[in-house]
């Protein structure tokens, strides 16, 4: 018993070594990423200061900071707040990428198992796919003007090929296994593709949701430049009118910035559903 211990308190101390030393290797990594960050930042701002490049061609850190602050209160000179234009770009994104996982998530699985169905939908959603998203823009234009409609039908047709690849690719990579025990305990085809299919996809659909949704903000932008009285793809536009690379700068930053926030949280929704699969499994 003695000796029992003796080793698993050997065990714990190697594992708690191992722990910390993981802990130092992160700490030391996130030290060094914010540290070159800075040091970019400096240096960017430095070279406009000095006038290496002109104010004209590049705005300094400092002036979209300003520029960030201003428009938080201020809707000149693009006639809306901050708020606004991310409030209306997030509404676009959010309900075209919400009908593309509606309609093409159940698309992808139900083709990945259902030879049929595939054999219908296949041609058509092959036609389609190729077509890049933004090339869909002049003919939204002069079906649905430059409204939110617009918008939408633009995001929705580039988020929904991803979604339809990898549902079906997932369903397709179930383990044989899987599928051959149940059919042993005499499951039916429906009942192996809800029970057995679907939980074995959800990764693999997930990851077309990742795709999906960098897919739509590149969409959403692209049409808001192209027609648009606000979001932050007009934002931006509007600072290439203008002749303002700090409006223009503080457009791409927070697009980027908003783009990383819905992805965090698709990840956790992620890895609660995954998590909650794999213990049902």
């Amino acid at each position: 018993d003695e000796g029992k211990k003796f080793l698993s308190g050997g065990v714990s101390m190697a594992s708690n070594k191992k722990l910390k030393r993981t802990e130092k290797k992160q700490s030391f990594y996130t030290a060094i990423s914010v540290v070159s960050v800075c040091v970019f930042l400096v240096f960017w701002e430095g070279i406009v200061r000095a006038g290496l490049i002109s104010p004209h061609l590049l705005a300094s850190p400092t002036q979209v900071i300003s520029l960030f602050i201003d428009k938080l209160s201020n809707p000149n000179p693009d006639g809306t707040i901050i708020w606004g234009h991310i409030g209306i770009s997030l509404e676009e994104a959010l309900i075209g990428y919400i009908l593309a996982l509606v309609i093409g998530i159940p698309l992808g699985l139900a083709m990945g198992w259902f030879t049929t169905f595939d054999g219908l939908v296949r041609p058509i959603f092959e036609i389609v796919r190729p077509i890049p998203s933004v090339a869909w823009i002049p003919l939204c234009i002069i079906w649905f003007g430059t409204g939110l409609f617009s918008k939408i039908f633009i995001i929705f047709v580039g988020a929904l090929v991803p979604c339809v690849i990898n549902s079906c690719s997932g369903v397709k990579m179930t383990n044989p296994t899987y599928i051959r025990m149940a059919k042993t305990y005499g499951a039916g085809s429906w009942e192996i593709f809800r029970n057995v299919c679907v939980p074995s996809a959800l990764p693999m659909v997930f990851g077309g949701l990742q795709v999906a949704l960098a897919t739509a903000w590149t969409c959403l932008v692209a049409a808001e430049m192209v027609g648009a009285d606000r979001g932050l793809g007009f934002f931006i536009e509007m600072g290439r009118r203008l002749l303002m690379p700090d409006m223009i700068i503080l457009g791409m930053v927070l697009t980027a910035l908003t783009g990383v926030v819905i992805t965090v949280i698709v990840g956790l929704i992620e890895k609660q559903l995954v998590k909650g699969s794999r213990k049902g499994q």
